[in-house]
């Protein structure tokens, strides 16, 4: 195959991914917590032909040397946690996090999650659980005859039992932060698990040594951008195209050839 043949099918490979990236930001536009994705490309390596500084004659050195690229590659993809918008539910049961920081969730095999969408509601035991019923960690358990719950900045639980009995405090929110939020791995259903890229979770309270505090009554909106990803699909659909082109070209310079010579 004719070497600018194969450099154009590389960046057709490698934009046919970054739109699969772009789809699946635009998809999640509405998804609670959701944060975004973003492709990142490398060149891949050179044909060193001449080695720059090379001697070209006697008393001369190349100045620029002669490397031909081998096209491009996607190297990886990497969620930017940045923080979206907030909106307000007036659901009590609905938390969102303002600044760094996840829910923990214990999945069902026992294993830990971790989440920003803060939608939550209760299990028929009174557990606080998420959407798909996994249980909150630490554990929250709303009493029966409770008739509202208040959730604090600082992630304390207070429920207002019925009849005038008072307010009872149930439990404490706690959040968990990573030193590398990029390196969690997304696993669906809004949630992520730790890996060796993200570290491990360091748990702290709501509002205190860099953990974003709580606010209730609000979710976190997906922090897609929708004009932005769509600016980015017309450019990935543009690059597609010219180096389809680039492939028609070299196409049409080897049946010159064939045809001529």
């Amino acid at each position: 195959m004719d070497a600018s043949m194969w450099v154009a099918k590389t960046g057709l490979t490698a934009q046919s991914t970054r739109l699969s990236v772009i789809s699946n930001n635009l998809a999640n536009v509405s998804t609670v917590g959701f944060k975004k994705d973003r492709a990142i490309f490398e060149d891949l390596i050179y044909q060193n032909i001449v080695q720059p500084g090379g001697q070209t004659d006697a008393n001369s050195e190349s100045p620029t040397g002669l490397m031909l690229g081998t096209g491009t590659r996607v190297v990886g993809t990497e969620k930017l946690h940045m923080q979206g918008s907030m909106m307000s539910t007036e659901n009590s049961l609905d938390v969102a996090i303002a600044g760094d920081g996840y829910f923990a969730i214990e999945q069902g095999d026992g294993s830990t999650a971790y989440t920003r969408d803060g939608s939550f509601k209760l299990s028929a035991e009174g557990q606080m659980v998420t959407s798909g019923g996994q249980v909150l960690i630490p554990a929250i358990l709303i009493p029966a005859d409770a008739s509202s719950l208040t959730i604090g900045r600082d992630g304390i639980v207070t429920a207002e039992l019925q009849a005038g009995a008072g307010a009872v405090q149930v439990g404490q929110l706690e959040v968990s932060r990573f030193v590398n939020n990029s390196g969690l791995q997304p696993l669906g259903r809004n949630l992520y698990k730790t890996t060796a890229a993200s570290g491990e979770p360091v748990v702290g309270i709501p509002g205190e040594a860099g953990v974003g505090s709580l606010m209730q009554g609000t979710l976190e909106a997906s922090n897609v951008n929708v004009v932005e990803e769509m600016v980015n699909m017309i450019e990935a659909q543009r690059a597609y195209e010219i180096n389809s082109k680039a492939i028609s070209a070299a196409d049409g310079m080897l049946r010159f050839l064939n045809n001529n010579l």
